[in-house]
């Protein structure tokens, strides 16, 4: 059987949709950094809808860790498949808005390049959390990370992405280049924000005139991103080979739910977004916030109490009635008090996450949720836990997730089953653990101090005693009694 390529869609016959537009014709205006799963099913899926009316807006992605995905697609011409699920039914199309991936580390220099080229306009990022190198209970740089340190020290390259960000704009600066938009695509809050912030903070290191050209000149909109990608499987790869006719290395498959929110602040222009679907607004927050806690907050619970309670996939999690039950009162009662999103019916939206999280058919394992806890618990459960304290309230199931993922740091599911820790804290969170386990209070009260993930609240008495008390329910009864303790 043939493998996708270029020359494959000039006589394909098959039930995939073909890009509407001759690629010979794209030019690259976006360099993406961070090309996986998620990008694939959903920026780069816009931009596609685009390119037959606007064919300067071509990505070129880059790969800052991993060489997998260039390996898998550049025999490919770098198309693969889009394949939709839902239900019995997969409809697929052929996404071609990727003109080129990038792999050159250690210092990245063809990176840095492609973004300082003056047909660059747009750079985008889904690098997830970790990537921004940033105290996640602060939001600052983190001038004590390794990779941060590395970086401020060299002058020929760059390794974390805000020092590869700070070459490549002052690249742009020495070559006469104009300033461009900086545009996040990860789940933080003031996603545009923060990555202003550790950009300016990592210049302002190395060198402060740049630093206030970066501020003056240069867009960082907030954006939001909405659509569950679980990560590509071999069976997947059988599915699409036996429904296109033809072999894709590494295709990605997705929901039929997809939503991006960003703010219409541009440096150097734009796609016309809003006509393949995109809300352009001037305040993303709203959107952000309710995602996060709701979406993601509730993702991340359902995603510890799920391993611990055996669950390899999110859908076979939420189809326990008892987990079920606990998700919707956490969106309901705790998290939807906390958001105010205008046109919204916060309701439906709870009920349409479950609905969502149930798709048999996506395979979403609850492992793949569980990872980086140490920098998604801040913004998807700490925060909403901050809103609630700050007005009286109580918050017992965003209390019970938080003990889940200290209990999730033990290595062993409810049925005795070891794991690794995924996490950019792996080390000391696992340490922790080593010392203090059987001693579940030692473990809670030792996570709980760590203040680059809990902040002021490590030092709140009632929610160290809130979460203990839920952490020793969790080791003792397990996750579904504790779920269903909650009242």
């Amino acid at each position: 059987m043939n493998r996708l390529n270029n020359n494959i869609l000039q006589d394909y016959a098959g039930p995939a949709r073909l890009p509407a537009y001759d690629r010979s014709a794209i030019s690259p205006g976006i360099v993406h950094i961070g090309i996986g799963a998620f990008h694939r099913a959903h920026q780069a899926a816009y931009i596609d809808d685009r390119l037959g009316e606007e064919p300067g807006w071509g990505i070129i992605g880059a790969s800052l860790r991993r060489s997998d995905m260039r390996n898998a697609l550049m025999p490919q011409d770098y198309l693969y498949t889009l394949a939709v699920r839902h239900g019995e039914e997969t409809k697929a199309r052929i996404i071609g808005s990727v003109t080129d991936i990038l792999y050159a580390p250690p210092g990245n220099r063809p990176v840095i390049e492609a973004i300082a080229a003056p047909s660059t306009r747009i750079v985008t990022l889904t690098v997830t959390e970790k990537a921004y190198c940033r105290n996640p209970a602060t939001g600052d740089l983190d001038f004590d990370h390794p990779d941060i340190k590395a970086d401020l020290k060299n002058s020929d390259g760059a390794q974390s992405v805000p020092g590869l960000l700070y070459a490549a704009l002052s690249m742009r600066r020495r070559n006469g280049q104009s300033p461009i938009t900086l545009l996040s695509c990860d789940n933080l809050p003031d996603n545009g924000g923060t990555l202003a912030r550790v950009v300016t903070q990592f210049a302002r290191e190395r060198d402060p005139a740049l630093a206030r050209w970066i501020e003056d000149n240069f867009a960082f909109p907030a954006s939001m991103v909405d659509r569950i990608v679980p990560a590509t499987t071999d069976a997947d790869r059988d599915a699409i080979e036996a429904l296109s006719g033809y072999v894709d290395a590494w295709p990605v498959v997705t929901e039929p739910f997809s939503q991006w929110v960003v703010e219409d602040r541009f440096a150097a222009g734009r796609p016309a977004l809003e006509l393949a679907g995109v809300i352009m607004t001037d305040d993303v927050g709203p959107f952000e916030a309710m995602k996060l806690k709701m979406l993601n907050g509730s993702h991340s619970a359902l995603a510890y109490l799920g391993v611990e309670a055996g669950y390899v996939t999110v859908a076979d999690a939420v189809a326990d009635p008892v987990l079920a039950r606990f998700l919707d009162a956490m969106m309901r009662d705790e998290i939807i008090p906390t958001l105010t999103v205008p046109d919204v019916d916060l309701g439906a939206y709870a009920k349409a996450l479950l609905e969502r999280f149930s798709n048999t058919v996506l395979k979403h394992r609850t492992m793949q949720i569980a990872m980086d806890g140490s920098q998604k618990i801040p913004q998807r459960l700490l925060g909403t836990i901050r809103d609630r304290m700050a007005k009286g309230l109580p918050h017992q199931r965003l209390d019970l997730a938080v003990a889940a993922w200290i209990r999730h740091l033990c290595g062993r599911d409810g049925a005795g089953n070891r794991y690794e820790i995924d996490d950019p804290m792996a080390r000391q969170l696992s340490e922790i653990a080593g010392r203090t386990l059987p001693d579940v209070l030692a473990l809670g009260n030792a996570v709980l101090d760590l203040q680059p993930v809990f902040g002021d609240l490590s030092d709140n008495a009632r929610f160290r005693d809130a979460v203990l008390a839920q952490l020793r329910i969790l080791f003792e009864e397990g996750a579904v009694t504790a779920m269903a303790a909650v009242r």
